[in-house]
Order: structure tokens, then C-alpha cells, then sequence
């Protein structure tokens, strides 16, 4: 059974914060608080493209990072599943290797407009 308090989308229209709070090619968590419950996501910079994922390994559902916003390779080349090791795109999500190669990473809508990161 899920639980109830942990979201996994957000409405459009929620300003996340600025741009720049996330270094290029870096990642960062987000946690927004709403009234059915809180909802963990993370969002991969890229020059000023962003790609945002619900904080869930496809493999069994943990958070990808054990320290906070640890969500890369050291090259920053994939997003890593801290527990057990699974590669995934930064820019789709799917899984290149690891115990869930072939799926992927639940997306997050968001977007940078104007230098502010927000859900759409």
C-alpha cells in the first residue's frame, strides 16, 4: 500500500525557486509541502534546460540519493541510485544500467522560465 502523505505529482504553476540555486549539469531536491501530503522530487540543471523525476528508484522505490542533493555521478555523466548502483539518463531517465535497466524514472513536469524553476 502507498503512503498517503507521499505524493508523487504536483499541480502546474508552483515556483520551485531560481535557476542558479542549481550549478550546471548539478541536481537538487525539492520537497513541496501540500495539503494531502509532501511530494520528493529532484531537478537536473543543463545549461538552462532543467528535467525533473519523482525521487523513487523504479527498483524498489527508495530515494536515489542518501545525501541530500547526491543525485549524480561524479562526471555528473548519469543519476545514481546511491543504494544499488543503477545509471539513469539526465535527460529521459531510463535506466542504462544497474537491477532496473530498461525502466525509468517517474518525470516531473518542470520547466525554467525567466530564470525561475516551476512545475508545469
Amino acid at each position: 500500500m502507498n503512503d498517503p502523505a507521499r505524493l508523487t505529482a504536483t499541480p502546474a504553476g508552483i515556483r520551485l525557486g531560481p535557476l542558479e540555486a542549481i550549478p550546471d549539469g548539478g541536481a537538487r531536491n525539492y520537497v513541496v509541502q501540500m495539503r494531502a501530503g509532501r511530494f520528493h522530487g529532484f531537478v537536473v540543471r543543463r545549461g538552462d534546460g532543467v528535467f525533473g523525476y519523482v525521487d523513487r528508484c523504479p527498483h524498489l522505490g527508495l530515494p536515489l540519493a542518501q545525501r541530500l542533493d547526491q543525485y549524480l555521478t561524479p562526471s555528473g555523466e548519469h543519476i545514481l541510485c546511491s543504494w544499488h548502483g543503477a545509471l539513469f539518463e539526465p535527460d529521459g531517465g531510463r535506466c542504462v544500467a544497474g537491477p532496473c535497466a530498461g525502466q525509468a524514472l517517474t518525470p516531473w513536469p518542470v520547466t525554467a522560465v525567466d530564470g525561475t524553476i516551476q512545475t508545469i
